[in-house]
């Protein structure tokens, strides 16, 4: 038997190798980059071929059939080729949200980037990372939906909003510390990032505070095709932030950008601007590390009444202006990003 797979192996990638100059009719690269060609089978002279049909024209396909088997017409190895062609479901983007320290806004951005790219049409899922402080279940109004499962696999909860989710505030008892080691809560947010989102365009990823165990399994184990990081303007809390900046470019996770966080109040009052925690600090922190600043979040009295009753989606929709209209601007340059990823 071992063997037969050795043998397997070696005639996959001696038709890997064979193939590699053919290039995918949509990204432009070779086929195996791309990850277009699927499997690869040569038996008993007949080379059979499992490619990746998403986004391909009847044209394309029979493109691709003409170029292979002429690159394979001289082998003598080869006497057929046949072709399947399967439709498959593309991977979620993963967005990772993080922010080094604790209370300066990402479980609120988490949850706005969910909600707003949900209004623009995408198919969103949001995981609730902090195993030790969920907070989804509340933003998102789905504190008494009930979480289920096929098997071992969770299947995510779907908020009155649409959104599909996951957090520990759906399954722990809220009045209950959850005191686990790093190896159970690392498993537990496995287990929450191996449900079915099989249905999502897009899963956002609220991290905990820091770089410990979670924020490892994410870029180990999960890969994110990004992250955004979140900070306020002052010292303290861009410390934490140069920290994470560092942990992602170790792991070589790429990092989107850098948003600041209650940038500024204004007095429902007098109408005048102040600045409790300082003005610019993320801005200035994102052109020393080189990373892309995406803007300012203002504090909104509104925003926090709506996160609080679980409905944050319902006062992003006035979007004119404030903390609002800041959420917006971030959402809509977020989903250009995840297209451009392709």
């Amino acid at each position: 038997m071992a063997d037969q797979d050795r043998n397997a192996a070696s005639e996959e990638a001696y038709l890997f190798d064979k193939i590699r100059s053919v290039s995918d009719p949509v990204s432009g690269q070779s086929l195996i980059e791309s990850k277009r060609l699927m499997a690869a089978e040569l038996k008993e002279s007949n080379a059979r071929f499992v490619i990746r049909a998403n986004g391909l024209t009847a044209e394309q396909r029979a493109l691709l059939e003409k170029q292979i088997s002429d690159l394979l017409q001289a082998d003598p190895s080869v006497a057929k080729t046949y072709f399947t062609f399967v439709l498959s479901k593309p991977k979620p983007k993963i967005i990772a949200v993080a922010s080094g320290k604790g209370g300066v806004g990402k479980s609120t951005l988490s949850a706005a980037l969910a909600l707003l790219l949900k209004q623009k049409g995408r198919r969103v899922g949001l995981v609730d990372a902090d195993i030790y402080g969920p907070s989804q279940a509340l933003l998102m109004g789905a504190k008494q939906q009930s979480v289920a499962a096929v098997g071992d696999q969770l299947r995510p909860v779907v908020t009155a909003d649409g959104i599909a989710m996951l957090s520990m505030g759906q399954i722990a008892d809220p009045n209950q510390a959850i005191a686990w080691r790093g190896p159970k809560i690392a498993g537990a947010f496995n287990q929450l990032m191996a449900a079915d989102w099989s249905e999502c365009d897009v899963l956002i990823v609220d991290l905990p505070p820091g770089t410990g165990d979670i924020q490892l399994s994410m870029v180990r184990e999960h890969k994110p095709d990004g992250v955004l990081i979140i900070s306020t303007p002052q010292d303290m809390a861009l410390i934490d932030a140069k920290r994470a900046v560092d942990l992602f470019r170790k792991t070589e996770t790429p990092i989107i950008g850098l948003i600041e966080n209650m940038a500024g109040y204004q007095c429902p009052h007098c109408g005048e601007i102040s600045d409790p925690f300082g003005a610019g600090g993320a801005e200035l922190a994102a052109a020393d590390m080189g990373i892309d600043f995406w803007g300012y979040i203002p504090l909104g009295l509104n925003i926090r009444l709506a996160a609080d009753s679980g409905h944050l989606g319902d006062c992003l929709k006035d979007s004119a202006e404030g903390a609002a209209a800041a959420f917006s601007k971030i959402a809509e340059r977020l989903g250009v990003w995840v297209d451009q990823q392709g």
